[in-house]
């Protein structure tokens, strides 16, 4: 298996090649040079595999012999072996036509534990084998920091930076992150938005110099890496649905900011799962609802919501859809990613416009209508939901048809973003894990929003 960058100006990369670029050294995103088509033998016979066993199926086809089945096997069951649940991602059914894909049960609560465990396993096993120093560089909007810090935390050979939005982010997300003490960490408190923290990420690691030099590494899902280990859930959620009803219609709504989850599903649905729809679910900073409806990719106003960690502008893995959408394309996307930079908005035509309706459909899900979910669910059906799941949930009731089934996927345990819950008077106990981080002392740099300013700190710490 082979990677190419959507800007097509770097060579085709191996699978460790490719996890260690992170973004393209054309400025691209790195995707797979042929998707693995899958047939119904093969998805009858993943229908019964654990969660930990499919995703060693899944993986084996992206990495196919760069990492020794049995090596590969071990990375994987220790990266899943953190997690509470013994199903992983289990699946909860609320009601007939709706339920719930709880990625909440790895070790920082939230979904990019998924994927992040299992990078931060890979680049441990990537030092070791090539005694390679390994510099993480990467931003939050509010779990992914706190994911990537667990995932590698005191591993020897690895060092990890992380850059959030000073006060943007929830109180629990913020210690989860800032009281981790170790010699191999850094938490960056940047006076901004995230689309600032993101922005200088990507503005650092496309200066390929200071990237080599400084030897950055990506865990932002402008890894491929983050993609690939996303698509396994898709695939285990529709298994366990399905098993008591082949036939059924199944959608994925899926709360999403950087375009990065609902793209896990995108790719497993050109691998051959038969997803019936894709439903991207926004808050108010709508800006992939807007290009869904009409083609119109531009950023508004940032708006701070009750799901901040949806509360992004532009999306960093919008670029790998538009390689697809513009039927692989490289000249096309470099074209529009310039114009983008240029304008400040991408306008596609209307057959463009049409083949993205094909393949999602979406909606935003307003700050009251937001927590109206949450109250609602719980009320009628005993079960929390965290306001980004709520936006799913929302999405879901709104677009479903009769008839069709809706996984909603759950990408944070509500104790994550207790300030929202409380707001319509719902009380609910903490995990121990999470009561303990109020008594911690907490540990991080408050910055600039400046890309030099980023640079001295790293150049001290690295």
């Amino acid at each position: 298996m082979e990677y190419i960058s959507t800007r097509g100006k770097v060579e085709p990369l191996g699978f460790i090649d490719a996890i260690l670029m992170g973004l393209a050294n054309d400025g691209g995103l790195l995707v797979p040079k042929t998707i693995p088509q899958l047939s119904t033998e093969t998805l009858q016979k993943w229908q019964k595999l654990s969660y930990s066993e499919l995703a060693l199926e899944i993986f084996s086809l992206f990495i196919e012999n760069e990492i020794p089945r049995a090596e590969l096997k071990q990375l994987v069951d220790d990266s899943y072996a953190t997690f509470r649940d013994e199903a992983v991602t289990p699946v909860k059914r609320l009601n007939d036509g709706t339920y719930v894909l709880e990625l909440f049960h790895g070790p920082t609560f939230a979904f990019k534990d998924i994927a992040l465990q299992f990078l931060g396993n890979l680049y441990a096993y990537v030092s070791r084998k090539t005694n390679s120093i390994i510099h993480i560089l990467g931003a939050t909007s509010g779990d992914t920091g706190a994911s990537a810090i667990e995932g590698v935390r005191g591993k020897e050979g690895i060092r990890i930076c992380i850059l959030h939005p000073h006060q943007k982010v929830s109180r629990v997300q913020e210690l989860q992150m800032t009281t981790v003490d170790s010699e191999n960490v850094l938490n960056l408190s940047v006076e901004g938005t995230f689309d600032d923290c993101q922005r200088i990420i990507k503005e650092l690691f496309a200066d390929v110099e200071f990237k080599h030099r400084y030897h950055l590494r990506a865990i932002n899902s402008i890894n491929i890496a983050r993609i690939l280990a996303q698509t396994v859930y898709y695939f285990y959620a529709y298994f366990q649905t399905t098993a008591n009803d082949p036939g059924a219609k199944i959608n994925f709504s899926v709360p999403t900011g950087n375009f990065g989850d609902i793209f896990a599903g995108y790719l497993a649905q050109k691998m051959g799962l038969p997803i019936h729809k894709l439903i991207l679910a926004t808050n108010e900073n709508n800006i992939l609802e807007r290009f869904v409806k009409e083609g119109v990719y531009q950023p508004g106003a940032f708006r701070g919501t009750y799901s901040p960690s949806m509360d992004i502008q532009v999306a960093s893995n919008f670029e790998r859809y538009l390689f697809y959408l513009y039927g692989e394309d490289a000249e096309a996307v470099t074209a529009l990613m310039a114009q983008f930079k240029a304008e400040g908005r991408i306008v596609i035509p209307a057959d463009k416009l049409q083949a993205v309706q094909a393949d999602f459909a979406a909606y935003g899900v307003q700050n009251e209508e937001c927590l109206d979910t949450i109250s609602s669910y719980y009320k009628e059906y005993g079960y929390l939901l965290d306001p980004h799941t709520a936006c799913g949930v929302a999405a879901a009731d709104h677009i479903a048809a009769d008839g069709e089934v809706t996984v909603a996927l759950s990408t944070a345990h509500p104790a994550k973003f207790d300030e929202s819950i409380r707001l319509r008077g719902i009380e609910q106990t903490y995990p121990q894990q999470i009561q303990a981080l109020f008594d911690k002392p907490q540990f991080q740099t408050v910055v600039g929003g400046s890309n030099d300013e980023i640079k001295d700190q790293l150049v001290t710490f690295f």
